[in-house]
């Protein structure tokens, strides 16, 4: 069993010591990630964008610059080419074709005369613009939805503190999940929305059982300063939420190098979160409880238990 301890079973480590540093650094970076949302931008798969996508798979590695070449002269707009998995599979993306449904079959046929029948046509899909943007509005939606949820949801479980400090925690998981997308250019399709669902659950799981043991905690220790606290509460869920994370990762690292280029974008999405995740419980959504006022409440609660205790002493004397 120890060889496979994270970390020690008791800890001391004073993170509410670095607060002001960790806030201030994923502040900085919450505002760059928004930035780079804009400019460069997030590299939008077909799902968002409209337009076709082609994959196909050759015999031998492919020469994109051959392929390049062929689709150029065919008057399609827009075509670019990516190595997809292996060096013999390639995503060939084509901008959406003025018409309906026919003129996107006929560009569809171009590309397959231009490129010939020795190739494997592994699957073609078409999205169109009022689809994509249909998608971009409900994966929005369902992301703000879910953080709105979580706000309740931690509202009525402890208090609004908490829920504050968990729905900002998961605001700043989720920007900075973006952000990085927007510095990598990895496609971000409606893989990467799912994997951002996934990483809100993740998130406030973790945060949850923080939240948990500083509550516990305030009971416990009612003329502890509030600082020492959550330091305390930190250090006690620490074993619990490192080997959460270091497992979590296994498996994801593992999908990641063997499961394919299909969900690469998916898994890389998680792995990040699952780091930001763990980062944010610890250096944000606990250390939000002092900016919040809970220590002022924290002590006007013991103020109120001398008060009873006074009164009674009087009483009984």
């Amino acid at each position: 069993m120890f060889l496979i301890k994270i970390v020690p079973t008791k800890t001391n480590i004073q993170f509410i010591r670095w607060r002001k540093a960790a806030m201030s650094i994923s502040a900085a970076l919450v505002l760059l990630s928004a930035v780079l949302a804009f400019a460069p931008g997030l590299n939008f798969g077909i799902d968002f964008r409209g337009g076709i996508l082609i994959e196909v798979q050759t015999k031998g590695p492919a020469d994109q610059r051959a392929m390049r070449a062929n689709l150029g002269g065919l008057g399609l707009g827009e075509v670019s080419l990516q190595e997809f998995g292996a060096d013999d599979t390639v995503l060939i993306r084509i901008e959406k074709q003025s018409g309906d449904a026919t003129a996107q079959q006929k560009a569809v046929a171009k590309v397959r005369a231009a490129l010939g029948d020795d190739l494997d046509y592994r699957r073609t899909e078409f999205v169109g613009p009022k689809v994509s943007g249909e998608l971009i509005e409900a994966g929005a939606i369902a992301i703000a939805l879910s953080v709105v949820l979580m706000l309740i949801y931690i509202w009525f479980r402890f208090e609004w503190h908490f829920g504050v400090g968990a729905v900002v925690a998961l605001i700043h998981d989720v920007a900075l999940s973006v952000g990085m997308f927007a510095i990598t250019q990895m496609e971000f399709n409606l893989s990467t929305i799912a994997a951002l669902l996934t990483i809100v659950g993740y998130s406030i799981n973790d945060t949850v059982v923080v939240y948990d043991r500083v509550r516990e905690n305030l009971r416990k220790f009612k003329s502890m300063n509030l600082a020492d606290v959550l330091n305390l509460s930190i250090n006690d869920t620490l074993s619990r939420t490192a080997m959460t994370s270091v497992t979590t990762l296994l498996a994801l690292g593992a999908l990641f190098i063997f499961g394919g280029a299909v969900i690469q974008g998916f898994v890389f999405a998680m792995i990040w979160g699952v780091v930001v995740g763990t980062y944010s419980s610890i250096f944000i959504a606990a250390p939000l409880l002092i900016v919040l006022g809970l220590g002022e409440r924290h002590r006007s609660g013991e103020d109120k238990d001398k008060g009873k205790d006074q009164g009674k002493a009087q009483t009984s004397t």
